[in-house]
């Protein structure tokens, strides 16, 4: 699962930073999702560190009995633009100090590596498979890792264009095992109408709708 939508009044590509909650639309995405579950047979919630994972894994882990599992291997992308304001129309990319770190999609040169965040993504996926053998798992997680491991597990090159990535703020992305094979991905959004408008997949960027990065 993505978590819901973040308090980020200043717009800036929060990463890793502490600090970052959900916001009270957020919250009720958190929960809509977590209504959406309360009949399914999970076992076991895991989630990211960052305190807008934790938040969104809450209501889960309560309608189970359950308390949150926290696994660094889940937590968002390192991106050397944290911190700062990254978004459509900002001028970001004609700053000439900014210049090095876009050489490489591929890479991409601006962060961590598409590839380790696979190897850690799958890392997480497997222990989670583990914990609920026979039984379903909740991991909470964020955009570009979520993405990045389903582009993986899918066959797909791992670079690619933000704005075509299928991963909306309190998304869901299962991977569903026979035995230790994925088998199938599916794709649910629960919480779709309480989604704005512009941040919802394959919606197109607007200027000055940076607070949508970082997720």
């Amino acid at each position: 699962m993505r978590h819901g939508e973040v308090e980020n009044p200043d717009g800036v590509l929060y990463g890793r930073l502490p600090g970052y909650h959900l916001s009270e639309l957020g919250r009720r995405m958190a929960d809509r999702v977590g209504e959406h579950l309360a009949s399914r047979d999970i076992v076991h919630v895991g989630a990211s560190p960052l305190e807008r994972a934790q938040e969104t894994a809450e209501p889960i882990a309560k309608a189970h009995g359950l308390d949150i599992a926290t696994d660094r291997r889940l937590i968002e992308a390192e991106n050397v633009f944290q911190g700062k304001t990254f978004g459509i129309g900002d001028g970001a990319l004609r700053r000439p100090a900014n210049w090095k770190h876009v050489v490489n999609p591929f890479k991409p040169s601006w962060g961590e590596p598409y590839v380790d965040q696979v190897v850690r993504m799958t890392g997480a996926l497997e222990a989670a498979r583990d914990a609920a053998r026979g039984h379903e798992a909740v991991l909470v997680s964020h955009q570009l890792p979520i993405w990045i491991v389903r582009s993986y597990v899918e066959r797909r090159r791992l670079w690619h264009d933000p704005r075509r990535r299928q991963c909306t703020l309190a998304s869901l992305t299962t991977f569903t095992y026979r035995g230790d094979k994925i088998v199938s991905v599916g794709y649910s959004e629960p919480a779709l109408d309480l989604v704005p408008a512009h941040l919802r997949a394959g919606a197109r960027p607007v200027k000055g709708g940076g607070k949508a990065f970082g997720a």
